[in-house]
């Protein structure tokens, strides 16, 4: 819940043993770990066999993927940015050659209404999504804005497994390219 050393080790030592060749993982707005510690740090605690992208990407089985923890400002959570010049900084690092976009917080009006019906989503991701379009954007963090939709060649995924109470009630989104 705060993205404490231990929470971080707890959550690899499960992450690790799963049955997948590949596994890559952005940090969240609960993860200050991932926000207040080093490089350095953060690479100790990751298992060799776990990808973590932050404002990076990877490319997998010519598949390039590009992730990025920050969302808009948010309650002070960790990796928030102030929207606008701020924000827009990190989008326009990402490749133009990007297949999959996995980023913490959804673009304005896809998959970002929250239970008051507010739209969450940044505006500037959305613009930089539709610059670039890749063929998959990722994220969570509304998470109860859970679902899959295609836009403009894009298919958006709000993958949050936990719902506004912070419950497991949302299955694991599976897609192919």
């Amino acid at each position: 819940m705060k993205g404490s050393e231990s929470e971080i080790i707890n959550f690899f030592n499960w992450f690790k043993i799963q049955d997948f060749e590949y596994k890559v993982l952005i940090a969240g707005n609960h993860d200050f770990y991932f926000e207040r510690q080093s490089d350095q740090l953060i690479r100790k605690v990751i298992p060799e066999n776990v990808i973590y992208l932050n404002d990076s990407g990877v490319t997998i089985n010519n598949i390039k993927i590009w992730g990025s923890p920050i969302t808009p400002w948010f309650f002070n959570w960790a990796f928030n940015r102030h929207r606008g010049e701020e924000i827009k900084r990190h989008w326009d690092l990402i490749a133009d050659d990007t297949d999959i976009l996995i980023t913490h917080g959804p673009v304005f009006r896809v998959l970002d209404t929250t239970t008051k019906g507010e739209h969450a989503g940044c505006k500037d991701l959305f613009n930089r999504v539709e610059e670039i379009h890749p063929k998959v954007h990722i994220c969570g963090h509304i998470h109860e804005a859970y679902g899959m939709v295609e836009k403009s060649g894009t298919t958006f995924i709000n993958a949050s497994v936990l719902d506004d109470r912070y419950e497991l009630n949302n299955k694991p989104v599976t897609f192919e390219l």
